[in-house]
């Protein structure tokens, strides 16, 4: 392993799937390539599925490892991260997510610790509307908990388990952090401050917003390396059906863990999905503290578990 001073280098190899992700693979791979971990031990890679916009042109501008697989992103990601990557720690990230400038070598230096198997990294929603602001206000609840899917892992831990289940689409990430555990444990990154990040993400203009987003860091003043996923373009029937979409493979999900696992139990179960996770740990203060989020965020969960309960009839009705 590469050192660098009294600090153990390892290659990082991050893997970003693609379909048709022209507006926001550039920023994606700038984000990537900002990074101040060490170039030479930085590796990106990206793995399309059948694009017919610019894409991989796009994508090529920033790499040369530029594959083609499918047909889901499951696939994707397990080529990308278990084949084609030849470093030592993982990382798997969305066209649509940018990093602030430090994620990959923090992410890296808590690994090295010996301590975690894989992390969670905090995740901040863009977007100044009041929908793109309650997805903000509930994702920031779901860091470090069951809900939450680890990112940056050590490679060996991943293919000692086989990576992701691509029989699932929707519940892979959940369904990998269950098995990652059984290896070892998995870190919270960071811990944020809500109202100062949502104030910062809140007040970016509309467009030019990454180097404001790469550098958070300095700009903020806050020391917080974070991921941020660009979902300022809400719009409640798209979401509505991608949330359906994901929850397609839920069945199969449970059946595999059971009904009687505890990590199935919140995930699934209304108790935790609808109050636990958002009051334990005095995350109550937060609910409490933004009335008007609350309300949006309780909406929308009121609609995807209306959808997913009237799904389980047609999918328990099938052969």
């Amino acid at each position: 392993m590469p050192r660098k001073g009294a600090i153990f280098l390892d290659r990082v190899s991050v893997v970003v799937t693609t379909k048709n992700e022209a507006h926001n693979i550039g920023n994606c791979l700038a984000s990537v390539a900002a990074q101040d971990y060490p170039a030479e031990f930085l590796e990106i890679i990206v793995v399309d599925n059948g694009s017919a916009d610019e894409t991989k042109a796009i994508a090529r501008r920033f790499t040369d490892l530029v594959f083609d697989k499918g047909p889901e992103r499951s696939v994707q990601r397990n080529f990308g991260l278990l084949e084609a990557a030849t470093g030592g720690l993982v990382l798997f990230l969305d066209a649509d997510m940018i990093l602030s400038k430090t994620v990959v070598r923090r992410c890296a230096d808590r690994l090295a610790a010996g301590r975690h198997v894989a992390l969670h990294i905090p995740e901040i929603v863009l977007g100044a509307d009041y929908f793109p602001s309650v997805r903000r206000f509930e994702r920031s609840f779901y860091d470090g908990t069951v809900i939450d899917g680890a990112r940056f892992i050590r490679k060996d831990a991943l293919a000692a388990v086989g990576g992701f289940d691509a029989s699932l689409t929707g519940p892979e990430d959940w369904d990998l952090d269950k098995k990652l555990k059984g290896l070892g444990s998995i870190g919270l990154l960071s811990r944020y401050d809500f109202d100062a990040v949502d104030a910062y993400v809140a007040g970016l203009p509309p467009d030019g917003f990454l180097d404001a987003l790469i550098g958070f860091e300095a700009a903020s003043g806050q020391d917080t390396p974070l991921l941020f996923h660009n979902e300022a373009a809400f719009h409640l029937g798209r979401y509505l059906k991608k949330k359906t979409y994901y929850t397609g493979s839920a069945e199969a999900y449970i059946a595999k863990w059971t009904r009687q696992d505890p990590d199935i139990r919140r995930q699934y179960g209304a108790a935790y999905r609808f109050f636990g996770v958002f009051l334990e740990n005095g995350r109550y203060r937060r609910l409490l503290a933004h009335p008007g989020k609350a309300f949006g965020m309780y909406f929308l969960r009121f609609l995807v578990g209306a959808m997913f309960l009237a799904r389980r009839p047609r999918q328990a009705a099938k052969p």
